[in-house]
């Protein structure tokens, strides 16, 4: 990988770990804290735009600072598994169980739904 493409993922990345940040909190603020629904939003989001980079075909270099910079900075899997731990440690067990069968089953069914509408551009 060359220097410019590094530079564009870590530049490109930040603005994705921003949008995350912005989104979530816009959500959260609209939806409450009681579930994570901000994490739920950025993540659905991330599935279905990936989705659609992959079947738009979009390869190299523009793929890389695309899915690896901003998506993969934008997506967060680790908040994710966090969140859903945290309910099932406040009694709220169905609620953890559910904020991870959603966006399991939620998240594959975008990334797919993506890619064929970027199978279409």
């Amino acid at each position: 990988m060359s220097l410019p493409v590094l530079l564009a993922v870590g530049v490109v990345g930040g603005l994705g770990a921003i949008a995350r940040f912005l989104l979530d909190g816009a959500v959260a603020r609209r939806a409450g804290r009681a579930f994570p629904y901000g994490t739920l939003a950025v993540n659905l989001l991330g599935a279905f735009v990936l989705g659609i980079l992959v079947g738009a075909a979009l390869d190299g270099d523009a793929y890389r600072v695309a899915a690896f910079g901003f998506i993969g900075a934008f997506t967060t899997f680790s908040t994710w598994a966090l969140e859903s731990h945290r309910l099932g440690e406040d009694g709220r067990l169905g609620l953890g169980a559910a904020n991870f069968a959603v966006s399991l089953v939620l998240g594959v069914a975008l990334a797919w739904a993506g890619r064929e509408l970027g199978l279409l551009l």
